[in-house]
This record gives structure tokens, sequence and C-alpha cells, in this order.
């Protein structure tokens, strides 16, 4: 009889399945085999028997008739279903459980009507408990302490119950802290550990968007772990620490807690820098850092700031993390408070300056061209003006000749194009230099620029040399960086609502430059704008609602 189960199954598996991705399982079905019916006559019955252990190469092959007919079957069905693979996540079977964990995952990410999701965590709400109790159960069943396909699925149930976890979340973040401190004496199933990570950053998330107070629990329940890891240096979990951390830091409004600032001259160790992996998420946590408490490292750890450049100088080195280094330059320079970076401000320039000179790359150009149009926001054009004729005369002219005019095209992402738009509206209409020096014949041609940088597409285009730069020696293994999803960076706008709209900005500012020099603007624009970009610019002034005098 139980032969006659397995061939059953079997054959209207293979008749049925025309079609078939590994994401969605059978995407084209045959339509002569009724799929429903054989699901509610035959793997109903099975999955509904008293015993989860009885049968269990029957069990296996229906769960995973649910996972590969999963879009053909009607959601009630699948609906029916979710108790029943719950339940069998308590099965000895070790393919069973994982079975039914990777069932529940796959239906978790079905999408329904509007692209959300077809199970919804009101659906849900009466299986919560008994899904995260059987979940981590499982967790503990024979050959699956380190089971990816329970650990994805708590990860998923996670993403899909949000805050219906809440009340859960003490007991959840326990069992995670336990695992983790557990794995970390021998990390082995990077997968697995992938997502337990990302599992903890849901937790975080979630909770702390109800109650952002909730934060200071979470620090109390990893951060012993994580003091653990860093100490071992376990290689394979830094990185990931770094992030959860960055998550943490980010989620205090106000200044950075005594237990933070304690890590923070050991974040600036060269030999944590040495290792790739660590770069990215290092780079995001100093941010964070800065963003959160520029002021206390300021006035309690000023020693510190040579360090902090000295990362900077580091990272801008390197043709493979240049980027990196603009990062957490563009963050000092945005959150430091000016006195504090003063001294340093022109090595940091004559370091740019070099690197320029000796290895000038498209990704380094357009990071460069986001710093100098951010340091102008900040310090104001005539200081950029001065900084740059300070390490050598005329070096402003030349950067505008040189490097923005004809480079500004090659600057991509929305914030990065804002800000260079802000940066040069200020250069245009804000540096005495540009309107009664030799400067002034770049006046035009800038602005030229800035209206290209609007309306032309991006130049995307990459000198040929540029496509084999050589992979920089990494002597001996090093450990990859794993971006978490769940532990994510919200895009930071530094120009913020100073400037909503850079056109209008520059419309307005060009009359406020036209009103104390009457009669200068428009005499420029005649003579050297072309006719479609003054014919743009007429449009700007005009949204703005100004003229030019």
């Amino acid at each position: 009889m139980l032969i006659l189960c397995y061939a059953a199954i079997y054959l209207v598996t293979s008749l049925a399945s025309k079609a078939q991705t590994q994401k969605h399982g059978i995407t084209q079905a045959n339509e002569l085999v009724n799929l429903t019916e054989f699901f509610v006559n035959h793997i109903q019955p099975d999955l509904k028997s008293a015993s989860v252990n009885e049968f269990p190469v029957l069990k296996a092959d229906g769960i995973k008739y649910i996972m590969i007919f999963r879009n053909q079957v009607p959601k009630e069905q699948l609906l029916v279903s979710i108790p029943l693979l719950i339940n069998h996540l308590q099965a000895e079977s070790i393919v069973v459980h994982t079975y039914a964990a990777h069932a529940l995952e796959r239906l978790f990410t079905m999408r329904g009507t509007n692209n959300t999701t077809l199970i919804t965590a009101a659906e849900m709400a009466p299986f919560v408990e008994v899904l995260l109790t059987n979940l981590f159960k499982a967790l503990t069943l024979p050959g699956s302490s380190e089971n990816e396909y329970i650990m994805k699925a708590i990860m998923r149930s996670f993403s899909l119950l949000q805050e219906t976890i809440i009340p859960y979340i003490p007991s959840v973040i326990t069992q995670l802290t336990q695992k983790l401190l557990a794995v970390s004496k021998n990390p082995s199933k990077p997968h697995f550990n992938h997502y337990m990570f990302e599992s903890i950053c849901l937790s975080i998330r979630i909770t702390c968007k109800a109650n952002p107070d909730a934060v200071g629990s979470f620090e109390e329940a990893l951060f012993m772990v994580f003091t653990e890891i860093l100490q071992n240096d376990v290689q394979e979990f830094i990185p990931y620490v770094f992030q959860v951390m960055s998550l943490l830091l980010e989620m205090h409004k106000n200044e950075i807690p005594t237990s933070y600032m304690a890590l923070f001259p050991h974040l600036l160790q060269p030999v944590l820098w040495e290792r790739t992996g660590n770069i990215p998420p290092l780079v995001r946590l100093l941010q964070a850092y800065l963003e959160r408490g520029a002021n206390t490292i300021a006035s309690a750890a000023a020693d510190k700031i040579p360090g902090l450049l000295g990362v900077f100088q580091k990272l801008i080195a390197s043709k493979a993390n240049d980027h990196q280094g603009f990062y957490l330059l563009n963050s000092i320079i945005e959150h430091m408070p000016p006195e504090s970076v003063d001294q340093y401000r022109k090595q940091i320039f004559i370091l740019l300056f070099q690197r320029l000179q000796n290895s000038k790359t498209t990704k380094f150009i357009k990071s460069f061209l986001v710093f100098i149009n951010l340091y102008c926001i900040k310090y104001g054009a005539l200081a950029l003006q001065e900084i740059f004729d300070g390490i050598q005369p005329k070096m402003f002219g030349m950067v505008l000749d040189k490097i923005i005019i004809p480079e500004i095209q090659k600057v991509s992402g929305q914030v990065e194009k804002k800000i260079c738009a802000v940066g040069i509206t200020k250069i245009l209409t804000e540096c005495p230099a540009m309107m009664d020096t030799e400067y002034t014949k770049l006046w035009t041609p800038l602005l030229q620029a800035l209206i290209g940088l609007f309306e032309l597409p991006e130049d995307d285009t990459i000198p040929d040399e540029e496509h084999f730069i050589d992979i920089e020696d990494t002597p001996g293994y090093q450990t990859a960086f794993s971006q978490l999803a769940f532990a994510g960076k919200k895009e930071h706008d530094p120009v913020g609502q100073m400037v909503n709209n850079p056109r209008i900005h520059l419309a307005q500012s060009l009359h406020k430059l036209s009103t104390a020099c009457p009669g200068r603007v428009p005499s420029m624009l005649s003579t050297s704008l072309n006719a479609e970009a003054l014919q743009y610019l007429q449009g700007y002034l005009q949204a703005a609602s100004v003229t030019l005098l």
C-alpha cells in the first residue's frame, strides 16, 4: 500500500510538471492533472495523521508536493497545510522537519496582489506561538543544531509576522544569543550563520520600531557575546557583529552610550583594517559613531581624530576601497565640529591630490566630486576656493576646469547629484572670485555643466584601461563581507530639507546674485551659455517665480 502511495505521488509530480524553477517551484502545470483534488484527497490525510514520526518517507513526499505545487494549489488549501507543516517541525526525521521548515519559508515568500505576501500576518496570528516554539525546538533535534533551512524559516517568519512577534522577543533573543555563542566556538555553516544574524537584526528592528527604548535590552543581551567574538577574533563573525552594532547605535537618538565609546579606540587598530571583509561594516560603524556622537569624540576622544584620518588615508590609497574612505571622510566633514578638524583639512586635500596625480580612476573622480561639493556646502564656497589656492596658486581654477566641469556628468545617484548641484550652485553664486578675477571665464561653463547634470543622461563610460584594474594583493585567506539585508542603512541626504528642489534652488540663488550685481548675470548668460541650456534655465526661473536683474 505504501509503495502505491509513493508511486502515485511520484507519477502525479512527474506528469503535472511542465516548467519549474528552484525559486518559484512549478511555474507551468499540466491542465489534465487535478492537483488540488490530489492534494485534498491524498496529501492532506497523510499529513493529518496522529503521529508525525510515522511513515517519514511518505510525509516527506507530501511536504515536497506542497513545496513544488504551491503556485497551483489554492490559497485556502495552503492555509490548511500551514498548521500541518508547523506540526511536522517536531518530526524526528531530519528530512521531514527540514522539508517542513523549507516549505513554510517558501510559502511565506509567495506574493499575492499588489506584490504583498500571499499569506498575511493576520492569517498567521493563531499559529505564531506554536510556530516559533516548534522552529526553535527543531534546532535541538539530532543533526539539526545548525540546520540552515530551519534558521531561514525563523528569519522569514520574523519578516512576515513583524510586530506580532514582539511578545515573544525576550525568549527568542535569548535562544538566538545562546545559539550565537555556541556556533561562534567553531563556525562551520555560513548560510546558517547568515540567517541567524539576519534574525537578530529583524528582532531589533521590529521591537525598536514599536519601542525605541528597547535598544538597551538588546545591547544587554548581545554585548557579552559580541565581546567574546571580538576578543577571540572569530573572523567569520566579526563583519556581522559590526553590522549589528551599527544598527543598534543608529537606534540611539542622542549621545553615544559609554559602552560604545570604550570600544571606539579599538576600532581604529590597523590589524582590523587589514581584512577586506571588515572594511564595509567597520566604515559604517564609524559613520554611526560620527552621526550620533561627533561632539563626544571631539571633546572626549580628540586624540583619536588622527587615527580616524589614518584609516581614511589607508582606504583612499586603495583602488578597491577608496569609496569607503570617502564615505568616512564625508561623515567627518558633515558631523565633526569644524574646529576639531581645522588643523587637518589642508593635509586631507593634499592626500587627495596626490592620489589624483598618481592613480586617477573614474570611481575616485566621482567620489572626489561629491566630497568637494559636500565640503563647499558645509564650509562655504569661499573656504573651498581658499583651501585650493592655499595649496597652490590658481589651483581652484584648475580643479574647476580640469575636473568639475568635464567630469560632473559622471556622478551617479540621486543624493550624490543633489550634493553636487547644491555645491556648484554655491560656487556660482557665493564665491566672490568667480565674479571678479580670472576665474570669471569659468562661470558660464560651470553653469552649463550644472544644467547638464540636471538634464543630460549620466555619462557611464569607463576608460578601457580601467576594466582591468589589478586585484590588490591580499595574502592568505580573507573572510568575505556579506551584507545583512535586515541591517540595511537608510540612504542619508546631508543636504536634507535645506534644499528640496536643486533646480529651484539654482534659480533662487542666481536671482539673489543678480540683485547684488545688477546686469552682470544676464550679460554673462547671453554671451556664452548655449541656447538649449538657456532654455532650461529660463524654465527653472519661471518655476521659481523669479527673474534676473
